[in-house]
């Protein structure tokens, strides 16, 4: 009877984002290489996969060819890594081996041949007799090698040798010269690519892409990684199907406007989205604001992202109307994160709704604006399918959504929305302004609701000092959706002035 298949073990590269998408981590006895243009953080991937070795009691070497003991000391110190468990072999030419004063000098790949390189590095090895090595850099080897035939012939020979070992090994690569090394590829246990891609304004956009995993699952795609104090942190690529949850609380929801849940049939769903749709200025974050407030009065805790507005001029705004956030927020109900378009990537938007919900169980989550989310996006091909993940998301995990989008334009037939993501939220409100006795006003009216029946009325929404209300159906006025109302009878319908 032959032996029952032992899984294979996992080890963990210090970056919890890639252990997930890896499921679990690297697996265990095997090459990898790890490529990726200067300055997208293949050294500090290097470090922290070592020192994840440290911590679990496993001895580490990193060869270098390009850079100095100093130069990594430097790097690991402005992440606060502690480097004194870390082997460092700093590659050195022979001939000046004999009449070093010192025990590591730096390479340099004119001087040495390729198979002196080899040599001083598989002696080092076997020295050491680390479980995790990192060599840095395959392209010094590449130069050394000039030929490609001698230089798979070499990298082969590396392979054949740690795999004896049993030593997991990152070769790192910056692809200097080349698009793409297709020798490396094709031996290597996995392949993993870190590309860094310009944006027309803001930060550099990091992506992390597993190229290749031999006999392994693996969450495929591109997945937003930024490099930050303490390494570097990936963002797993939203994946909704994996995130169902069968006994998310799926009840009513109230959002404290009795007029408003009236207009509603009866209340929003739990699990649900909804889009607020309008132009500038009539009320839309108001009233997600006031769904967040109810929330945080039942005991459930919300989150508004903010894009466009700083969270002193909401909270300003909110306590002006009898909405009180601040209050809430000292309670740890309710929390606002605000965001900048220019520095946050897609992926990092969505780890830190994750996190919210994961891990504070937030119940309700505000987006103010999608106009703002759709910036940070702006040079990003799938924005939408990068939405409608997460949504779905929210509606599997029972969390209540609101996403806010401006319209450009004020009124009259000019009016139009930069993206339809209408089609992806549960309801719809849509916010209008009309002209009444000489004074601007502001209509709401449900559009949409796929939870249930819905009033199909026009109804005036008056928000001021202290109150936000919602009165009687619009009947005399015609036109007020399409931005170009026209008044066909009396004042009867309109919520009286106090």
């Amino acid at each position: 009877m032959p032996p029952a298949h032992q899984p294979e073990t996992r080890l963990s590269t210090g970056i919890p984002g890639l252990d997930d998408i890896l499921h679990g981590g690297l697996p265990e006895g095997h090459l990898y290489l790890v490529e990726g243009n200067p300055g997208s953080g293949k050294t500090t991937f290097g470090l922290q996969f070592l020192l994840a070795g440290v911590a679990a009691g496993e001895p580490t070497l990193y060869v270098t060819l390009a850079e100095s003991r100093a130069e990594l000391e430097q790097a690991g110190s402005s992440h606060g890594f502690d480097l004194s468990k870390v082997e460092v072999f700093e590659v050195e030419p022979p001939e000046l081996a004999a009449n070093a004063f010192e025990q590591y000098t730096v390479f340099h790949p004119s001087e040495v041949e390729l198979a002196d390189v080899m040599q001083s590095i598989l002696d080092r090895v076997s020295q050491v007799k680390a479980s995790r090595i990192v060599i840095d850099s395959m392209s010094e080897l590449r130069m050394l090698a000039r030929d490609p035939l001698r230089y798979r012939r070499q990298i082969m020979t590396l392979k054949q040798f740690f795999m004896g070992l049993n030593t997991t090994v990152l070769l790192l690569d910056d692809r200097s010269g080349e698009t793409s090394d297709t020798q490396l590829q094709s031996i290597a246990h996995g392949v993993l690519r870190m590309e860094t891609l310009e944006r027309g304004f803001g930060v550099v956009r990091r992506q992390l892409e597993i190229r290749k995993m031999r006999a392994t699952s693996f969450r495929e795609g591109f997945h937003d990684y930024i490099i930050r104090e303490g390494g570097l942190a990936v963002f797993p690529r939203l994946i909704s199907a994996e995130h169902r949850n069968q006994k998310a609380d799926r009840r009513q929801l109230s959002s404290g406007i009795d007029q408003l849940d009236r207009l509603m049939g009866g209340g929003f769903s739990r699990g649900t989205s909804c889009l607020f749709v309008g132009p500038a200025g009539c009320g839309k974050s108001t009233l997600g604001a006031r769904f967040l407030a109810s929330g945080a009065e039942r005991g459930e805790r919300g989150v508004l992202f903010a894009f466009d507005e700083l969270p002193e001029s909401i909270l300003v705004r909110c306590q002006g109307l009898g909405i009180p956030l601040e209050a809430h927020i000292k309670k740890g109900t309710l929390a606002i994160q605000q965001l900048d378009p220019a520095q946050i990537s897609p992926g990092e938007f969505v780890a830190r709704i994750r996190s919210e919900v994961e891990q504070n169980n937030c119940r309700l989550v505000l987006i103010d604006s999608v106009n703002g989310l759709f910036n940070a996006m702006q040079q990003e091909h799938s924005t939408i399918i990068h939405l409608h993940e997460l949504i779905t998301y929210l509606n599997q995990s029972g969390v209540f959504s609101i996403m806010i989008l401006a319209q450009y334009g004020v009124m009259g037939s000019n009016m139009h929305t930069p993206v339809d993501v209408s089609y992806l939220a549960d309801n719809v409100l849509l916010f209008r302004y009309f002209e009444a006795r000489g004074a601007i006003r502001q209509a709401i009216s449900v559009v949409k609701r796929r939870s249930g029946p819905h009033e199909r009325t026009i109804r005036e929404l008056v928000i001021a000092e202290n109150r936000i209300s919602v009165g009687g159906p619009l009947s005399e006025f015609e036109g007020v959706l399409s931005g170009t109302p026209r008044y066909v009878g009396g004042t009867k319908d309109l919520l009286q002035d106090e």
